[in-house]
């Protein structure tokens, strides 16, 4: 059976609750929920929905590096966004930071987001 690592970077915003940023099992990473949070203070990057994208998506790397992987390695990636309206913004990021490619994805509407964000990404890749 294979152990069950914790993943832990400073690259990647620290968690303000009781949870791991990744979990590492079986050769699958899982990486916790990000928000478009600086990774050196905590607290929201700001900007439009593209900019908290790409922020996000960065955090979700920073995280998935340290467990030994990619964002070329994503398998699936739940992205949750408070106004389907932004999506196109959000949608040309991601394409953007992912280029050709294209993991398996869903797209969440949600009422709100912690700090006044407009997008949460968690994923799954491979280690």
């Amino acid at each position: 059976m294979s152990a069950i690592r914790e993943v832990q970077t400073s690259q990647a915003p620290t968690p303000k609750g009781h949870y791991a940023q990744g979990i590492v099992h079986g050769g699958v990473v899982y990486v916790a929920g990000q928000l478009p949070l600086d990774p050196a203070t905590g607290e929201p990057t700001g900007g439009d929905a593209a900019a908290q994208a790409e922020r996000t998506l960065r955090n979700v790397e920073a995280v998935l590096e340290a467990a030994g992987s990619s964002l070329a390695r994503l398998l699936s990636v739940t992205v949750y966004v408070t106004d389907l309206a932004l999506w196109g913004e959000v949608n040309r990021a991601y394409g953007n930071v992912l280029g050709t490619h294209r993991p398996a994805r869903a797209i969440v509407p949600v009422k709100e987001l912690r700090a006044g964000c407009v997008i949460e990404i968690q994923a799954v890749a491979a280690v």
